[in-house]
């Protein structure tokens, strides 16, 4: 893989025998087992689903196709914006070289209100799933770019044994159907399906990404469209197909407020 995601997972992997030598995954248990109950957050998105619309209000401060997107940036000022702006969950990037993200991030992030969140970063180990547990994560994400089929099993149950969520990230029928194949939860239990429209190797986003798979899926599976959602027409567009949850981030991010900015979106301005 020589592109962007290698590249992410190449220093994923550093950073993962750092957190390995400075706790063992049995300290790491003990810190998730510590943490503060997990918040619920498939329930969350489902009861906004259920009303229309369930956005994942995403904290983001840079990308690396985009550079830095919010210079003023304060996570626990803009949790308190999402939430007041018709929020269901959090996403925050905790990812620190390729998205400016922090930890500390979602602490903050998760003690300025009381929205589930997930830790959005490229999971790859069982350190790190503990990891988020740890920091008050509500939901984990697994990217199935990143992971092997096998591994996303062994991840997903460590995730559900400590009270987490899952939404598990496609880009392609292929890997889609890899996910799909390994028949993860029961009937009502399953993942959230994220559906990611921007393309992690060129990072080209199209929303026709979501509306291609969507026959394929199940449905039992709730999808999340992830990416590329600027505005209350591309809301329209997919609740016109089927789609109730959303991912959001950058179209709210550069606005100067991101709770108005979310009731516009949905149209509740």
């Amino acid at each position: 893989m020589t592109d962007v995601l290698a590249k992410i997972l190449a220093r994923k992997r550093e950073e993962i025998a750092g957190l390995r030598s400075r706790h063992t995954l049995g300290e790491l248990e003990q810190m998730a087992l510590a943490a503060d109950a997990p918040r619920g957050f498939a329930a969350a998105l489902a009861a906004a689903a259920a009303r229309g619309a369930g956005v994942i209000a995403e904290i983001k401060k840079a990308s690396p196709s985009k550079g830095l997107i919010r210079a003023d940036f304060d996570p626990a000022w803009i949790a308190r914006e999402y939430a007041g702006g018709g929020a269901a969950c959090l996403s925050v990037l905790t990812d620190v070289d390729f998205f400016q993200g922090h930890n500390d991030y979602l602490r903050q992030a998760r003690a300025a209100c009381a929205l589930p969140a997930i830790r959005k970063d490229f999971l790859v180990d069982e350190a790190q799933v503990l990891e988020a547990r740890a920091i008050g994560a509500d939901c984990v994400l697994l990217i199935a770019a990143a992971l092997a089929p096998s591994r996303v099993t062994v991840l997903a149950r460590l995730a559900q044994s400590l009270g987490m969520d899952v939404l598990l990230e496609v880009h392609d029928r292929t890997e889609l159907e890899a996910l799909l194949a390994l028949d993860l939860g029961r009937k009502g239990q399953r993942p959230l399906l994220g559906i990611n429209n921007r393309n992690l190797r060129t990072f080209e986003t199209r929303l026709e990404t979501t509306l291609n798979l969507l026959p394929l899926v199940p449905d039992d599976y709730a999808v999340v469209t992830e990416s590329g959602i600027g505005g209350p027409a591309d809301i329209v567009r997919m609740q016109a197909a089927g789609v109730r949850r959303f991912l959001v981030g950058e179209s709210l991010m550069r606005q100067p407020s991101p709770g108005q900015a979310l009731k516009a979106l949905l149209g509740r301005a």
